[in-house]
């Protein structure tokens, strides 16, 4: 069949290792001309080696003979520290450098160099990992990335969650949860459902039956902003508890503070409280079919509902009362009424003190009295006072 070449390598995200110490590893899927598909794992150090040892091997290729000949790709050279954010933006140039590498001529592109680092070694099928340490987390990158290299966002976190209380489904599209139970998310909804995996089993779960296990807040939970958010009510809603607001198809309100669990703050008129998330849609933003059989399913359950909780943390999740929620919107929709006030008075003052001065005649410049002739004579010149005299 011939030697084995690369048809394709595409850059799938990165991994975050904890064993034996925390580090970072590209994956790779890597397509072969045999038409098999691989996933290779590798660090950026290895990927910085491996490209300076082409750049030696092909100097002309490489520029270093004529700049002006170079067409193998360049790779900025890995930082004293390399953290998860510079992992993280390394992603678009690391990406695009394997598209321009396969596509680079075939003495190069399918050199033993190229096919042996890519190929699959036994820590790529069995990682080094320790039992004692907590698992891998995976940061993929999103598809519409994929398609376009300059516009890659923030990476879709696969983290494990551990289950506070049990959780029993009430659909078949969900997954039944006991306590303690450690899931991995695979999508996180801002509706407050979230796709998980256990072992074998994949389902919806609310957000609000989960906890991070570095800590009972979550780091993704936004700042209330007072200021609000424009949005359209799109299925009319009961409210259940106190706290809560009762609202019809078609209203418009302002969102406030967006909850993980999926009932966000919002206001109404100078009325405040919670309401679900996955009834609401941005103002101005187009409706889809997903959408819309998300909002046929029922509203998740919210977290202060929950009975028998058991969490691994001391302390519990900061939750923000109602009451500070309402003095502090009630506080900005009175300071906005106040600014736009004060502004409208400014208006009215400085019109009214332009009115006059345009009336008032321009002063003139003074005339300065015309010197004596004695000042004359002691100060000017002799072509001067000879004319006055």
């Amino acid at each position: 069949m011939g030697d084995a070449f690369i048809r394709h390598i595409e850059l799938l995200g990165y991994e975050k290792r904890f064993f034996p110490s925390q580090h970072y590893v590209y994956m790779f899927l890597v397509k072969w001309n045999d038409l098999s598909e691989k996933v290779v794992y590798r660090r950026f150090t290895e990927i910085y080696e491996f490209h300076k040892a082409l750049k030696e091997m092909f100097p002309i290729e490489s520029g270093d003979i004529n700049i002006e000949n170079r067409i193998i790709p360049h790779l900025p050279a890995p930082k004293w520290f390399d953290g998860q954010r510079s992992t993280e933006n390394r992603q678009g140039t690391l990406a695009e450098y394997c598209y321009t590498l396969v596509n680079l001529p075939h003495k190069i592109s399918r050199c033993l160099h190229v096919v042996n680092f890519f190929k699959v070694r036994h820590d790529d099928m069995n990682p080094v990992t320790d039992s004692q340490i907590k698992k891998p987390e995976v940061f993929l990158l999103p598809k519409d990335s994929k398609k376009n290299l300059t516009d890659i966002t923030g990476p879709i976190v696969l983290q494990t969650y551990r289950a506070i209380a049990d959780y029993e489904k009430g659909s078949t599209s969900e997954m039944a949860l006991k306590a303690g139970d450690m899931v991995d998310v695979v999508e996180k909804s801002e509706n407050g459902w979230w796709f998980c995996q256990l072992k074998n089993k994949r389902g919806w779960v609310p957000a609000a039956y989960l906890e991070p296990l570095d800590g009972p807040d979550e780091s993704e939970e936004q700042e209330p902003n007072y200021a609000g958010e424009a949005y359209v009510v799109q299925k009319s809603y009961t409210a259940v508890e106190e706290d809560e607001l009762t609202l019809k198809e078609g209203d418009t309100i302002e969102v406030i503070h967006k909850l993980l669990d999926g009932w966000w703050v919002i206001r109404k008129d100078e009325t405040t409280g919670y309401y679900p998330s996955m009834y609401l849609q941005k103002a101005g933003e187009v409706n889809t079919s997903v959408k819309s059989e998300l909002r046929n399913r029922g509203a998740p359950p919210r977290r202060s509902t929950i009975r028998n909780v058991k969490s691994i943390h001391k302390q519990g999740r900061k939750q923000i009362s109602q009451e500070t929620y309402r003095r502090n919107s009630k506080k900005y929709i009175q300071n906005q009424r106040k600014m736009r006030g004060n502004s409208q008075n400014k208006a009215n003052v400085i019109i009214e003190k332009n009115e006059p001065e345009d009336n008032k005649p321009k002063a003139q410049p003074a005339v300065p009295p015309r010197p004596s002739k004695d000042l004359i004579l002691n100060r000017c010149t002799e072509s001067t006072w000879r004319k006055i005299l």
